[in-house]
């Protein structure tokens, strides 16, 4: 019996949709209460070759540290939390980052920022840069521009991902 030709879908993710969205998924993971980034790299041959999200380092507990937004610093959250960036990267497949793509969800902070150049990574795409008159994120771009990393924000093709843990395929 002949085969019946199909089209293929035309409703899936976009190649920065899909990944932007493994960057978002990342994020569901952090506890802290304000903000959740999530990042996620990609290599040449877009493969997932690390992710991230913000939270405390391994074995300091988040049910003692502090998730303050204000107050002495060292009461507040910042002195102890690693960013989605910074744990993408520190989780990474073991090997090379150079020519890597980062995806996050919030344009990297000027400590991520540093470690992105680093280890090589070429491109930063974001989605918010809700930063983005902060002296953090205007030495995150200076340093960018002096690194040749290109920097983009996403504009998403499909705004709305719907995951169905229940779904049969």
């Amino acid at each position: 019996m002949p085969q019946t030709a199909t089209a293929k879908r035309s409703d899936y993710l976009s190649w920065d949709d899909y990944f932007m969205s493994v960057a978002l998924l990342s994020a569901q993971r952090s506890k802290d209460p304000n903000t959740q980034v999530g990042a996620c790299i990609v290599n040449g041959q877009k493969r997932i070759v690390g992710v991230g999200y913000n939270g405390f380092p391994t074995g300091c507990s988040d049910d003692t540290l502090p998730w303050c937004r204000d107050g002495d610093l060292y009461d507040t959250k910042y002195p102890y939390v690693c960013h989605a960036e910074l744990n993408a990267v520190l989780n990474s497949s073991p090997g090379n980052l150079t020519g890597c793509i980062i995806y996050s969800a919030l344009f990297p902070c000027n400590e991520c920022a540093k470690v992105i150049i680093q280890v090589g990574i070429r491109e930063v795409i974001y989605l918010s840069d809700k930063y983005a008159d902060t002296d953090s994120v205007r030495a995150s771009r200076r340093m960018f521009d002096q690194a040749g990393i290109v920097s983009r924000q996403l504009t998403p093709k499909t705004s709305v991902v719907t995951l169905n843990l229940e779904q049969d395929v």
